[in-house]
């Protein structure tokens, strides 16, 4: 069994493939996809990437409104995933909102740069103060 912060990565992977999917035209089921990354099916996993595809529009505006002098969509896409995934945690979830923002910035810390990773602690910070406290 994969512990939660096991299961995040799994969530941006996943995010990460659809938004591949969806540059491509190719059609997914998040089921499915889901189900290639773990051998046992995961609520938690399921109900992220599917809050997380629902909300997309909502997200991607929030993340726009506290990016400075830039937009989601010129992040690369695990870094769009981990921001994405931070947001919706933030703005959808009951985890703590201490919690949702070290797990994005631990997954950062694993998958991109320290400039990057600033950049997501900055504006999960931002969001967590202005939409969320």
């Amino acid at each position: 069994m994969k512990n939660r912060s096991e299961l995040r990565e799994i969530i941006i992977k996943v995010i990460y493939q659809i938004k591949i999917y969806e540059d491509a035209k190719i059609k997914y089921n998040i089921t499915e996809l889901v189900k290639e990354q773990l051998e046992v099916e995961n609520e938690f996993v399921l109900s992220s990437v599917k809050g997380i595809i629902s909300h997309l529009k909502d997200l991607n505006i929030v993340a726009n409104k506290y990016l400075q002098n830039w937009t989601i969509d010129r992040l690369n896409k695990v870094d769009q995933a981990i921001l994405l995934l931070g947001i919706y945690e933030l703005k959808y979830t009951d985890t703590p909102s201490v919690v949702a923002i070290n797990e994005a910035i631990e997954l950062s810390k694993k998958y991109s740069d320290e400039a990057v990773t600033k950049m997501i602690n900055g504006v999960l910070d931002k969001i967590y103060h202005d939409e969320i406290d």
